[in-house]
Parts: C-alpha cells; structure tokens; sequence
C-alpha cells in the first residue's frame, strides 16, 4: 500500500542515511499508528536490516547500551524534544520469554516481515519508507479504521511474552478511545495472572499513561471488567458496591472514576488526577450505617485513605515529591464548610496544612469531588465563596510589615526609645507607601522617619492615625475586588 504520511525533516535525514548506505529503514509501530489516525507521535521509532554496530558508524553521536540492538541516535540543536533522540533497532527476532517479560534470546534479521510478526497489536505492527510504502501484514489498517485493538497473531502467546501488554491494551483503549477485540479480551482475562511477574515501575508507567490519557474512566473500568486491576491496586476493587446514600447517587467506585474523569476533562495535572481516583479509598475500611435511613457514615476516611494512598504509590514506587503532594490532598480533601460560618483563620490553617503551593490544587480535587456526585456545577456559591476566602488569606497584608524598614531600625535612626511615638512613625511611612509604592526604599524611609520624629506627639498621632485608616481602606477596596472576581 502507498500512502503519504507528513515526515518531520529531521526523521526524513535519518532514514535517508540508513537508506544512501544500501539498508532497508522504515518508521515503526506507534509513530506510523499516530501518523494514519492524524495525531503528533509521542516519539519516533525506526527499524532497518543494519546491525547496532553499522548504525553508530552513520550517525555522529549515538548510545548503545542494552542488549536488545537499539541505538539512540542524538540529534543536537533541535528544539523538539521528541525529535532529539531517535531510537533505531535492527530487524530482530525474538525466542521465548520465560519471566513474562523480556525474551530470552535476540537475534537480528533481514526481514522487516521477521520483525513486524513479534510485536504486541496489529495497529502497531506497521511500517513505513520514504517510497511511501506502509507494510500492513496483520490488517492493522483496518483494525484502526475498525477502532479495534488486537493482538498480533494469538492473544495468549503475546501477552505470555510480555504480561504488561495486557496493561498496554488497555491504555491504548483509554488513549485511543478504541475497543478491545473480544478474543484479545479474552485471553487478557485468561493470562492477567501474569502480571504478578512485571516490575512495579513498569505497570506504574503504564497506570500513569491510563491515568493521563483522555478516558480514564474507560481504562480503569476495563482494567476491573477483565480481571487486571486487582493485580496492581486492589485497594480500588474493594469500593465497588460501598453505597453512600445521602447526597450521594454512586457507590463508591463509580463515584471516585467519575470525579478521575472529570479531572482528566479539565486537563489537570497527574498529581490532581492521581488525589481523584484515591481521595475516597479509605471509604470501604471507615463505612458504617449512619442513624439516617439510606446513609453510611465514613468518619475519618481521609486518615485512613491517607494511609492506603501512601501504601499504593509506595508500592508502586512513584517519586517522593508526586507522592507527597498527592498523600496530602487526599488527607486534606475534607476541609470544605459551611463558608459563612468557617473564619478566615481557619481557612488560613488549611493552607497551611496544604502548602501555598497546593491549595489551589485541593480545591481541584474538590471540584472533582463534587462533579462525582453528578453535580451539575463545578463552582456552585459555596465553592465559589471558599475560593474568594483562600485567596483573602493568601494576599499580603496591608500592613508595616511591608515596610522595608523595621521600629528597631526606626528607633536605631531617629535615637529614641521605645514607646507609641515609634508606631506612628510606622503608620505614617504606611501611608506614604501607600500612595507611592517607589518610595518604599531603607534610604528614603530612614529620612522620612528623622522627618517625622521632629513633629509633637499630636502631631505624629494624627498622622499614625490617618496612616492606620488609609490602611484599612487599602484592604476593604482588596478584599472587595477579590469578591467581586468569584462573584460572591
């Protein structure tokens, strides 16, 4: 089959190369599979019928340092990240996989037929030259018309070879939006056993992708219907059925893939996503029946989801930093009110709890809650209310503290001792800056405040006193615009 496929310059060069020394080159898999359905590739994969050796000597800078033939070519000066390391692999033959996870032998080929038989899904076994030429020897074209996910020849022998396929199919299904063949899902439900062999890391790299894709919904309900979720976050199967009743219309489960989602609708990061799909997993260890007909009580499931949360990106070895973030908003998702009776220093103490940097965070994950539910809005009066008080709490103050001179270096300058006169002077610089925020500098403040101090005690009051009321304007006119802004 010919077909046209728009090539950056960059991987038109790179096969080109390969191609002027007499070798077969072709894109492969993933890239061609993006290029056909119109979307950017992730990465860029090529294969040819040069050995690893013969491929260094092409390009000026290159590494090679695994087993399996693929050497990364590194393309210096280019802005594209995705475009700065190419990977080239020979033709490879594979034989056996005894750990489920890597082949025990690899053999090298001149067959790019040799090569496309080994791979994990007929939309990925695709190959591509610059003759225009798209290689499509399991119907793989037809599959992504179909929006079908298949295995390569028999669904059990690919997924014995790599169990991680079957995690692999089921983010493709979320990324995609496409089916999972019915034999494939089969023989996913037949061999998930399998992936008690599969490192950590790597189900976790494929968990995030799920996680990030577009459906995630999708993704996790698949990785329950056949039988794969248990093997990685069994913590997640066990709120299935927990009924919440109340204001509450979705156990559990259904509730906390609806609240990933949206999250997954709204584009937020992995750290927000991640505190969706977990800031209720202490609900099935904390249910218990409320004295309100039709509703369970789950006192302190934050706490104990906090826990779990730990346990499952611990387990599943997520970097310290992801981890943390997310274990607090999980802890902390909790704190919502009612707004007119909550203070502002309440709301102060959760930013702390938070981070400043974190809090805009939680009340993501708070929508998410909310949406969960099947809540029409995501920002109802009340959400809308808590925002206009967090960001109340987080504006500086209009105080003496912004001052760049303190009253011990007020009382260092003009030499007088402590006492009320040392405030006034701080109330009257206040209302200087005030005015004219470029005045707000030691040299002048230190002038001003020998200035001042020459004035009478009424004087020098009277002064404090008209700095502590533009003051309070300052914040009244603050706090007004901040309402205003959130419409409450």
């Amino acid at each position: 089959m010919i077909i046209n496929l728009d090539i950056p310059d960059v991987i038109r060069e790179t096969l080109k190369t390969l191609e002027n020394k007499g070798y077969l080159a072709y894109l492969v898999g993933g890239c061609v599979r993006d290029l056909i359905l119109n979307k950017e590739p992730k990465d860029w994969d090529i294969t040819t019928n040069a050995n690893p050796e013969e491929i260094v000597q092409l390009f000026p800078k290159t590494v090679y340092e695994n087993s399996f033939g693929t050497v990364t070519v590194i393309n210096e000066g280019i802005e594209d990240i995705k475009l700065r390391n190419i990977e080239i692999t020979p033709f490879r033959l594979e034989a056996k996989y005894s750990d489920n996870r890597h082949p025990d032998t690899v053999s090298f080929s001149q067959s790019i037929e040799d090569d496309l038989k080994r791979r994990d899904f007929t939309i990925n076994a695709l190959a591509y030259n610059l003759k225009g030429q798209l290689i499509d020897l399991f119907g793989g074209t037809s599959d992504l018309k179909d929006k079908l996910i298949k295995t390569v020849g028999v669904g059990d022998e690919r997924f014995t070879e790599d169990a991680l396929r079957m995690l692999r199919a089921i983010r493709l299904a979320s990324q995609l939006g496409f089916t999972i063949n019915t034999d494939t899902e089969l023989s996913i439900r037949n061999n998930s056993k399998l992936l008690e062999n599969i490192s950590q890391e790597r189900i976790r790299d494929e968990f995030v992708k799920i996680v990030m894709s577009p459906n995630p919904l999708i993704g996790l309900s698949l990785a329950h219907k056949l039988g794969v979720l248990d093997y990685f976050i069994p913590e997640l199967e066990r709120t299935i059925g927990i009924l919440q009743g109340g204001d509450h219309i979705y156990d559990v489960w259904e509730h906390t893939l609806r609240a990933l989602q949206h999250s997954a609708d709204r584009d937020w990061t992995l750290e927000v996503r991640l505190a969706a799909l977990f800031h209720d997993i202490g609900k099935p260890k904390t249910q218990k029946v409320s004295n309100k007909p039709g509703k369970w009580s789950f006192y302190g499931h934050e706490v104990v989801g906090e826990r779990i949360t730990n346990s499952i990106l611990q387990r599943l070895k997520f970097p310290n930093k992801t981890k943390e973030t997310v274990v607090n908003l999980v802890r902390n998702h909790m704190f919502f009110s009612d707004p007119d009776k909550i203070t502002l220093s309440a709301v102060r103490r959760i930013i702390v709890n938070v981070g400043k940097e974190h809090i805009w965070d939680l009340m993501k994950v708070r929508a998410c809650d909310r949406i969960g539910m099947g809540r029409p809005k995501e920002d109802p009066y009340r959400l809308r209310r808590y925002e206009a008080m967090i960001e109340e709490a987080l504006s500086q103050p209009t105080s003496v503290a912004m001052l760049k001179i303190d009253g011990k270096k007020i009382i260092e300058v003009i030499r007088e001792t402590p006492g009320p006169r040392i405030g006034y002077i701080l109330h009257a610089l206040l209302e200087g800056i005030l005015e004219d925020p470029s005045l707000n500098n030691e040299e002048y403040l230190q002038n001003k405040a020998i200035e001042l101090s020459k004035l009478t005690d009424l004087e020098l009051k009277r002064l404090g006193q008209e700095g502590k009321s533009k003051k309070e304007e300052k914040e009244e006119e603050k706090i007004k615009n901040i309402r205003k802004r959130h419409r409450v």
